[in-house]
């Protein structure tokens, strides 16, 4: 994770998760029934690392936080 001076870079992390949001929409689009095992497990392996992007960017957030840690949702 780059570090500047002042702490951690979001950009960087954010920019990956981003990009993996968009890899997993796009193989989303090319689902055509019945999608076949080689398609399911591509998207579960999508889904793992946009999931590890986001718990990374959101870790970053909570550094600014007064306990340390992300809130947890009130929905």
């Amino acid at each position: 994770m780059p570090v500047e001076p002042d702490g951690p870079v979001l950009g960087p992390t954010l920019a990956g998760w981003l990009s993996a949001r968009d890899e997993t929409r796009a193989h989303l689009s090319t689902a055509r029934p019945p999608v076949d095992e080689a398609w399911v497990q591509r998207l579960a392996d999508l889904l793992a690392t946009e999931r590890s992007w986001q718990d990374q960017y959101t870790d970053l957030l909570a550094l600014g936080s007064s306990r340390g840690k992300f809130p947890p949702s009130q929905r």
